[in-house]
Formats: structure tokens, sequence, C-alpha cells
């Protein structure tokens, strides 16, 4: 008796289509939200928007139709449920319904559906930020976080495995409101509220004289929102030898009405400070600040002092501070006021003695502070700021013992099998991270920010930057800074995103986890940020808060970092090995995932494109290739690529950089053990068999074309990864560069051949508009062109494409086509000007226009053409770099499904009278 052979797994959504442009959309304005939104909690970098986690993970567990033939026999059959689902997945990915039982419920249901109600375990072994696992708790799942960063092992408890414990818990503060209904986590958000403001209270106590009111000219009081400050070196100039200010920016407000600056003068050998409010008077570009690239002008004596000089003074200790303005709110404005000694003298507390000395790691790429003497993690605060900081940090410690007492008190619940103990270190954690929290608002890295009278915190930017001027915040005064906003923020986020699966976190390299779950991941990216050494800002406070807690995970002075997978050469000496650790690494990790996989589903794995290189063979990303290599040498099969966006701009991205604005997520199941061996020629065949039919279902689906290049890699590496060896002509393997290449030629000649589909007139707007775009041209050429398309000029600018006259021919714009456009059913349309009206329309119009336009399309056929060429018109208008002209046609065909949807709700009428394009002239 044989072995029967193994069941093919069920292609899954995210292998086939995905509602891209609402996912995208839903992810740009992800950023912008801040109430509840989990970044609230602790700072991270590149953290992925829970919008595409979101849907991703629902794709990659639910079967597309076309894996049950005995449900959905046609393709229409199939189409129409790919769009319910999809319709889904696009109210899913909406930040307000992330709170929607009944949303949420339905995709669970779906996910049970295709999991014969058994859904597998999400494992991500490099969870940083915790989306992934946050979101697939929020659909119900099991999740498992692991990560080698003691700070992503922090933020991932707070996230997924902390709330579950504590579900429905009532709050055990005292003076919390009396209630028996206390959903989710809403009562552990109320402790972390209520004993936040017992801290905030305590602190203020302790330190509140350290942040006294200032009297304002009118007598009356008014609270200090920051000090703003800047950094000096004596001017080497012997005959001036001031201590000269280093200036970003002498603006202190910039709003209209409003506008305040600093003034500089030398008083006796001094620098003193005034402010200014003349606009007219006010620094211009060229006189703005005193610090540049190379160095700084000394403002008495107009030296010019290079960066070397001011690198020595920061080494041997004599960088110094002065303050040059205080920022105060007064009747609900800011108030700019000119420093004075009694201002200043109350900066200079005395240090405290516990504080976080520890030594930052060299990296020149992202730690730029050491070369001028900010050699240590204390050194990045002022003495007030660090009495501040290990006030906050002491109390986390206090407010432990406060909520284990309260939590024994009478009629106090504590979830089952949980002692008050365990629930004092939960809601500690929380005000732990936020104690951390507050140090990147309140060091000298953050700076002031005159175009919206309000601070900006450290990390800016993925490094830890030289600040010339910063601001000092208030952690009472109730703007950005603040103590108790801090905490507000956690506690939404607590309350906000906590989840119904159970939620597991382990400390652990990903070299050393456990895949025994379906895994979806964000790796690092070869060598784009150095988390380890980031994080050791944020990881010295969280050590000093919550040491007692958690001693084993905040053992190390710093985090770990000799098994960090990150391709860092000053860690591993130099690039070659820096590689050649990373690679040997991601292999490693990989190839026990693919030995471990559950093969019924895919494996998803994010990449952020952030660096490009050229050489001989054009552009390309190191680490994009690197990855790609990676996966398919561990044994995977590339089965989709898709493009997430987090930003809308209008940028155009060219096809063959194979480079993105934010990521790709890709799909992978394992490849089969005895995997074929094929040639060049037969790989490129099979491109041309594979590549049309996954492109048209692309270019039907909610693609943006600006995707589409991205898109159509995931198809063409399922070609190029299904076998084990891919041989160019002289034996040798073909590299992931060589087929990235032939696939964006493949995909370009089906751009092409698509063509063929379009009317004889269309046929020739095509190739005078990629020859001429809608510059003028020769009457001749054009009317060679337009005779062998079986057309002439003359037929052409009776129909309104073209003007010709003068010996010249030039295609008509979408804005100077006829005003009128109401054709009636033997009216002859090309393409090209169907097309050409609903990009005008959606521009001018937005989509009520087009879809006024579109009415007149048979939706079913030649709608599904017109949009092809919306596709090829935005592919040739970014090869001759007509960016305008690109982002026209990226915005129609983005629009094509809404605008689509609008007819077909719309009540019949006149202008639904359905008419074909002449295909025939």
């Amino acid at each position: 008796m044989s072995d029967s052979p193994a069941p093919v797994p069920r292609r899954k959504l995210i292998e086939v289509a995905l509602p891209l442009e609402t996912i995208n959309r839903e992810s740009a304005r992800e950023k912008s939200i801040r109430h509840g939104h989990p970044s609230t909690l602790h700072l991270w970098w590149a953290r992925r928007p829970l919008a595409a986690a979101r849907a991703v993970l629902f794709a990659q567990l639910v079967d597309d139709p076309s894996s049950h033939p005995d449900k959905f026999p046609t393709e229409e059959d199939q189409a129409r449920e790919r769009k319910r689902l999809h319709a889904l997945i696009e109210e899913l990915v909406v930040w307000e319904n992330a709170g929607n039982e009944k949303l949420l419920k339905a995709a669970h249901e779906e996910i049970l559906k295709s999991t014969d109600g058994n859904p597998p375990p999400i494992l991500d072994p490099f969870a940083g930020g915790g989306t992934i696992p946050l979101e697939a708790q929020r659909l119900g799942l099991e999740a498992h976080a692991s990560d080698l960063n003691p700070v992503a092992v922090l933020i991932n408890k707070a996230l997924i495995e902390i709330p579950p414990k504590f579900a429905g818990q009532p709050p055990v503060h005292p003076d919390a409101p009396k209630s028996d209904h206390w959903p989710r986590a809403t009562g552990l958000a109320e402790d972390v509220r209520r004993y936040g403001q017992w801290m905030r209270d305590e602190a203020e106590k302790r330190i509140g004289h350290l942040y006294p009111k200032v009297k304002l000219g009118d007598g009356t009081d008014a609270t200090v929102i920051a000090w703003i400050w800047t950094r000096t070196v004596t001017c080497p100039n012997p005959a001036c030898g001031i201590r000269m200010p280093l200036v970003r920016s002498w603006w202190l407000g910039k709003r209209k009405g409003r506008e305040a600056y600093v003034v500089p003068r030398v008083v006796d050998g001094k620098v003193q400070f005034t402010i200014g409010r003349n606009i007219k008077c006010g620094p211009g570009k060229d006189e703005d600040g005193t610090v540049s690239r190379t160095g700084a002008i000394c403002v008495g004596c107009g030296a010019a002092v290079n960066r070397e000089h001011i690198k020595h003074e920061g080494v041997a200790g004599r960088l110094g501070v002065q303050l040059m303005a205080t920022v105060a709110e007064h009747r609900r404005s800011r108030v700019y006021l000119e420093p004075s000694e009694a201002q200043e003298d109350l900066a200079m507390v005395t240090r405290p003695d516990e504080v976080p000395s520890q030594e930052m790691a060299y990296d020149p790429r992202n730690i730029w502070v050491p070369p001028y003497g900010l050699t240590s993690f204390a050194d990045l605060f002022s003495s007030r700021q660090l009495t501040m900081l290990c006030t906050f940090s002491d109390l986390v410690s206090e407010v432990r013992e406060r909520i284990a007492i309260d939590g024994q008190g009478a009629g106090k619940t504590i979830s089952s099998g949980v002692s008050s103990e365990e629930y004092a270190v939960a809601v500690s954690t929380y005000l732990g991270l936020c104690a951390s929290k507050m140090a990147v608002f309140h060091c000298t890295l953050a700076r002031w920010r005159a175009d919206a009278d309000k601070s900006a915190p450290a990390f800016g930017r993925q490094a830890i930057a030289m600040t010339w001027d910063y601001a000092e915040v208030t952690p009472f005064s109730g703007a950005g800074g603040d103590w108790s906003g801090v905490v507000q923020g956690a506690a939404d986020a607590i309350a906000k995103n906590a989840g119904h699966g159970r939620g597991a976190v382990k400390h652990s390299s990903a070299q050393a986890a456990s895949f025994s779950g379906v895994l979806s991941t964000d790796p690092p990216y070869y060598d784009n940020i150095e988390y380890a050494n980031l994080s050791d800002f944020s990881y010295v406070w969280l050590r000093r808060s919550l040491k007692s807690l958690y001693p084993d995970l905040l053992a190390t002075m710093l985090t770990p970092k000799s098994d960090e997978l990150v391709a860092n050469p000053y860690r591993h000496g130099g690039p070659d090995s820096a590689r050649a650790f990373f690679e040997s690494g991601f292999r490693e990790v990989f190839s026990r995932v693919r030995d471990e996989a559950n093969t019924a589903f895919p494996m998803t794995v994010y990449y952020a494109f952030k660096q490009s290189e050229s050489d001989v063979m054009g552009e390309a990303s190191k680490g994009w290739e690197t990855l790609l290599h990676g996966m398919i040498r561990s044994g995977w099969a590339v089965t989709s690529t898709w493009p997430l966006r987090t930003e809308m701009a209008t940028r155009m991205v060219g096809r063959n950089t194979n480079a993105l604005a934010s990521s790709i997520v890709l799909s992978l199941r394992p490849r089969s053990h005895d995997a074929s061996i094929i040639d060049r020629r037969g790989f490129v065949a099979n491109l041309h068999r594979d590549l049309p039919d996954a492109l048209r279902k692309l270019q039907q689906g909610a693609i943006a074309p600006v995707d589409l290049p991205q898109a159509a890699i995931g198809p063409g590496m399922a070609t190029y990864s299904q076998y084990a060896q891919v041989l160019e002509d002289d034996g040798s393997s073909m590299t992931v560069r060589d087929a990235l290449a032939r696939i964006n030629e493949v995909l370009d000649e089906v751009l092409a051949e698509q063509e063929g589909d379009f009317d004889t007139d269309t046929r020739f707007a095509i190739a005078w508009f990629r020859q001429h775009g809608f510059d003028a041209g020769d009457f001749g050429s054009a009317d060679s062109l337009a005779r062998a398309r079986n057309s002439s000029v003359q037929r052409l600018a009776r129909l309104g494409i073209l003007r010709s006259g003068g010996g010249s021919v030039q295609l008509l714009r979408p804005d100077e086509l006829s005003e009128t456009f109401e054709p009636g059913p033997h009216d002859t349309v090309t393409a090209w000007e169907f097309v050409l009206r609903l990009a005008h329309a959606v521009t001018t119009e937005g989509i009520p226009g087009m879809a006024k336009v579109m009415a007149y399309a048979d939706r079913v056929g030649n709608a599904d053409t017109a949009k092809e060429l919306g596709f090829l018109l935005f592919s040739i208008a970014e090869d001759r770099k007509l960016t305008e002209v690109a982002v026209m046609f990226n915005a129609l065909v983005t629009a094509w499904n809404e605008a689509a949807t609008q007819v077909q709700l719309a009540p019949a009428g006149p202008l639904q009278a359905a008419f074909d394009f002449d295909t025939e002239s």
C-alpha cells in the first residue's frame, strides 16, 4: 500500500488579491492618529501600521475563493466572493473600527471557516513594537511574541500579555468609580490613570519648586511651558573670547500675529538675549542661527569656527549652556519672555547620584553626540531633568506598594488566580514605561518648533542626533511632555487595544525562538536601524524603574547586542563580516522556520525599503535582494509581494528600482525538497505563461499603478523561487537581481501586448503619446503612424483626440477636450478619449465627477479594458518622467473601484445608457 500524496494546501487570499489601495490609505491615515494608538505607550522605531498588519493576518489565514471550486465554480463566482471578503477587509482596516466587536467577530468567523474551526497561533520572533501580535490578538487569535531586546519585550508584555489577564477586572484604587461593568482592560487602564495621578501629585510635592510660575508684565502669574537653552563654546578668537551661542534658529514663534524671535547682543564681553516681535526685523534665512554643517559663526566677532574646535571644547568638558528665552502659557496662547538670572539659576540644581551613567555604543551612523563629549546617557540630560526623571523613576517602586495594599483591601476582587502583588506589578509596569517615555521629552535632544509653538521630543529621526538649542519642558504644565498626558496616552492605549486572544511574550533571540505557529514577522532590515543602540536610551531608565520587577529581563547594563540580527560593520569588524553575520543568521532563522512550518498556511514577512545603491547593472536595493536571496536559499518560495505605502504623497517611484516609499509584505511557502532545476530559457517562457493572467487580476483589483510593478514581482518571484535552481547559459545560477530584471522585462512586454485590446484610434494615441507625450510632433510622422493603424490624422482630429495644423500634430490634454460629453448609443467613443475624460473628471470633480463619466461605459467588458489603459498610460508617463501626468493616471486607476461602485448604486437614468467602444473604426 503506497503512501497517499500530501494534500495540496489551499491558496489564501493574500496569495491572490488584496484591496491594497484601501489598506494603504488607512495605513497612511493612521500616522496622524494618537488617541488610543499603541504607539503612545512607548517609543519604538519603524512600527508597522496596525491597519496593514490586521489585513495581512486576515488574508494570510482566510482561503481565496479559488480554493473552493465546489462552492465557487466559475471565475465570476470567485470574483464575487473575493469582492465580499475585500469589503470586509476594507471595513476592518479603518481605525475607528479597531474596537468594533461585531466586525471583529465577523472577521474571526471567516478565519474559523478557513481553518476548520481551529486557527493556528501566530508567532512573531522579531516582535519589536508589537504591531503584529497585537493585531493577531485583536482578531481573536493566540499571539506569541519574542524579541532579543528587553525594551521590545516590555512593550509587547504591556500590549498583549498583561491586558487579557485582567479583562473585566474592576480597578482597585479607592477613588475609582463604582461599577460592575469594566469591559476588556478598562479597569486596568483606570488604575494606571489613578495611580499615575498619585505619582504626579507626589512628584510635584518633591520637585514642584523647580518649576515655578513666572510673572508677566501685568503682574499676573503664568505657567512655564519650556525654557529654551543654547549650547555654548568659547570663541577661539583671542580678541573676542566670548561664550558664543550655538543656535540652530533664532525663531521662537512663527504663527501669524504672534511672531517672536531671539535677538543676541554682546554687552561687556557677554552675550545677552532679548525678544524681538517685529516680523520685518526678524532673521532671514541666511542669518537665522549660528550653526551650519561645517561649524558656527561667533555673534561677537563674526569669526568662523569649525566643527573640530567645537568637538575639542566638548571633549574637554567646556561645552556650556545659556538660557535664551522662557515660554509661558497665558490665556491659551504662548508668551515668550526674556531670560533672567533667577530662571537660569533655578535650573542649576545638584546632579542626582543614581543617574544612568552607562556609556553609549559607538556607531557614527546613528549616534552622533560622543565626539562632542557627550559619552554617557546621563550627559543627554540637564541636572534638573535628571532630578525630575529620577523622582518619577523612584515613585514607580513606591506606587507598587500602594497598589498591592489597595488590592488586598476589603471588597476588592483580583482576577482569578492572580495575587494583588501580581496586579501591582502589572500596573507598575505601565507606569515604569511612562517614566521611561518621559525621557524623550525631557532631554537636551528635544527642540522647540517655532512653526507650531510647541516642543518636539527626541528621535525625530532614527538617531541620537546633536541638538544645539533645545527645549527643557515642564512635567506639570499640561503641554507636551506633561506627565499626566503621558499617563493618559498609556491608559487609552490599554483600553483601546486589548484583544481577546491569549498572548505570550518571551525574551529570546530569533535564532533561539520556537516556531510552532504560523509566522508573520517584520525582521530587521539589513543595517537600516540599529535597534539595540538606539533603545539603550530608554533601557537605562526602564532598568532603573523596573529592575526589581523584572530582574532577569533587565539584568544587563545595556541591551544585548552580540546576537542582534543586523549588519553592523562597527560591531562585526567591517561591512563584509557584518553582511556574512546577517546572512548566516537570517538563513538559520528561516531555515528552522521552514522545517517547523505549518504547511497549510503561508508565512508573511515585511521588508522596508530604506536604502538603494547603483552599479553597472543599474539601481537596486542590497537589503531587498539579500532578503529574497536568503529566503530562497532557506527553502522558501515566494507566492506574492504586496507594496504597503504609509506615505500618500504623489512622488512616483521608478519601476526598475524595486523600491517604494514604505515597505513590502511577502507571502511564502516551503519549497518542495525535490524541486527541479530549469534553464534561463525555460524560466523566461514560464514568466510569459504566468505573468499575463496574474497581471490582469492585479489590474482588476484595487491596486494603484504605482504599486503594480512591485506587486507583479510576486507572481514573477513565485515562478523563479519554485525551482531549486535557474541556470544561466554558462551553467551558473541566475541571481536574484537577474531574476528581478527578467521579471521587469516581461512585465513591460505584457503591458505592451495589452495594447492589442484597444481600438485602432487608441492604439495610435498610445504610440504617439509614447513618443511625444502631449507635446507637438511632425505631421508626416503622425500621418504614417495613423495609416499603419488603419486610421488618419483627419479622422483623429474629428474624433477630438488631437489638433493638427502648421505641419504639426499634438494630442489634446484632458483639460483641452470638449466640455460636453453625452454620447448617444451609436456615437463613436475611443478608449483613449474615455480614459482622458475620466482622468480630467477625477482631478477636477473627484470621484462623483468620475462616476458621471464612467456611467457611459459598458461596466463589464470595456470598462476593464479602459482600466488597463489607465495602467499603461501611467507606465508610459512614468518612463518619460512626466510626473504630473503619471500622478493623474495613478489617481484615476486608484479611484476606479470606488467610482464604479457609485455608478452601480446610482438610480437608472440617461447618464447610464451603455455603449460599446468603437473597436473596428
